[in-house]
């Protein structure tokens, strides 16, 4: 029997997404919200769930997660969207492999249940970071924002992007490494109501994630 797992939730003005995604946690999940700089009442919407909150001035998905990390105390580790576009239940099925240890990381790839879910502006730029990342012998079709791994393996490798290129970075990392890296496919619905994505909720924060990975494909040696 498995025992605590804890999962990290970066938040940015989540509020009206939390009490569902809190609840649709499996038992024996426990809840870290970071919280990093939301103004719609957050934090005190996740203490209220029973989530441990964390609070991250440093503004960024990667400072977010970073923080959440090292607040964790379980062997093992998953990360998750706040926004509600992800289901809870599903994590079990990520967390298997890695438990079992047939796989170093799970990642999830999102499959949208509905049409205008995943933005073509978005879908066509993660689709353009995978292919390169698959180029190099890294065996994913999506950088999606749900994940596990074991807590001390990740701190390990180093990552230090704070913003959105951290996923990536994250993956170039671990394939360096020489991680076993599982993906498994994941629903994708919309977004809790009164939320809104900070990277495809907009071009322009498309374009801001863009950049990101764009710094890290620059300044992270990829493996060959």
């Amino acid at each position: 029997m498995l025992s605590a797992i804890d999962v990290v939730l970066p938040c940015l003005d989540e509020a009206a997404a939390l009490p569902g995604v809190l609840a649709g946690l499996p038992p024996g999940y426990r809840a870290i919200v970071v919280d990093n700089g939301s103004r719609d009442g957050s934090p005190e919407v996740a203490a209220r769930h029973g989530a441990q909150v964390v609070h991250e001035p440093r503004r960024g998905y990667g400072a977010a997660v970073h923080a959440g990390l090292a607040a964790a105390t379980a062997d093992l580790v998953c990360v998750l969207d706040a926004d509600g576009s992800f289901d809870a239940g599903e994590l079990p099925a990520l967390v298997t492999p890695v438990a079992a240890g047939s796989a170093d990381l799970a990642v999830g790839r999102r499959r949208p249940l509905a049409r205008g879910v995943w933005p073509w502006h978005a879908r066509a730029g993660t689709a353009l970071v995978a292919a390169l990342l698959r180029r190099r012998g890294v065996p994913l079709r999506d950088l999606s924002p749900i994940r596990v791994a074991r807590r001390e393996a990740l701190l390990a490798l180093g990552v230090r992007d704070r913003a959105f290129g951290y996923p990536l970075e994250l993956l170039i990392r671990a394939a360096g490494a020489g991680w076993r890296i599982q993906e498994i496919d994941v629903r994708y619905a919309p977004r809790a109501a009164g939320t809104r994505s900070k990277v495809s909720g907009s071009v322009r924060g498309t374009l801001r994630a863009t950049r990101d990975f764009a710094a890290v494909l620059r300044t992270v040696g990829m493996p060959r």
